[in-house]
């Protein structure tokens, strides 16, 4: 996933390329070499201009020239490569993503909604009324991690899972355990989920702080109604990102 061009802004792609040769070299990077390097990637340049090239990354204080060898990666090149190559992930993902979309589908994906609204409207209920201190605690730090990963441009899919997974253990209903690990076995749902809110700009953690507040107020009827209006907020979110892309999807 990491190699193949175009994923970035073809700047950016450039860059990510030739501060990859640099952080492979294993030695100095000189111009021949990543005139060389980058003819492997389809990237055909003459030696002159991959001298500019490593000029330009030097001005950025990405490289340091080191002797008449060349040049070798600086502390601030390599979180440089670090943060493209995060970007290219995410690129990447989103796009199988949306080729996983075209294929489940708006219906498929409401249909998921309004069966996880019914099951979880009752362990919402039923969690501010069984569970335990300790899971009210963790719960609370769950929400503040998924707080801290979206400030921090993460997806916090990870997060918003496990949240739904303790309120449906503290609800110490089997049935209703069962039938949500079931319909989570789709380990693609909550990255889904999470792309499209990204797509039309949501948020859950503010939805996930009020069932949290309901539950730790021991407030079944609060609780469940936090629950109902996060997965509807969850159905708009899929409906309006339908309505904005319906032409790709």
């Amino acid at each position: 996933m990491g190699d193949e061009p175009g994923l970035l802004g073809s700047r950016d792609d450039m860059e990510y390329h030739i501060l990859k040769v640099a952080a492979g070299a294993g030695d100095l990077v000189g111009s021949g070499t990543l005139q060389n390097e980058l003819a492997k990637y389809g990237v055909r340049i003459s030696e002159a201009t991959a001298g500019r090239l490593l000029r330009d990354l030097d001005k950025k204080g990405y490289t340091e020239k080191v002797s008449f060898r060349g040049r070798m990666l600086t502390d601030l090149g390599r979180k440089r490569l670090y943060d493209l190559e995060r970007e290219r992930e995410r690129a990447s993902f989103g796009s199988e993503l949306l080729r996983v979309l075209k294929v489940r589908g708006q219906r498929d994906l409401i249909e998921v909604l309004i069966a996880r609204r019914a099951i979880e409207r009752e362990t919402a209920r039923l969690a501010a009324t069984n569970a335990t201190s300790d899971e009210i605690a963790e719960l609370g730090r769950i929400v503040e991690r998924h707080r801290q990963v979206a400030c921090g441009g993460g997806s916090g899919s990870d997060e918003d899972v496990r949240f739904h997974q303790l309120i449906a253990s503290a609800s110490r209903n089997r049935v209703l355990i069962a039938a949500s690990d079931l319909i989570r076995q789709d380990g693609q749902l909550a990255s889904i989920m999470t792309f499209i809110r990204k797509q039309v700009k949501s948020t859950v953690v503010d939805d996930h702080v009020r069932i949290l507040e309901a539950i730790a107020a021991r407030d079944p009827s609060s609780a469940e109604s936090a629950m109902v209006s996060h997965i509807e907020n969850l159905i708009r979110d899929v409906k309006r990102y339908w309505s904005k892309h319906e032409s790709q999807v």
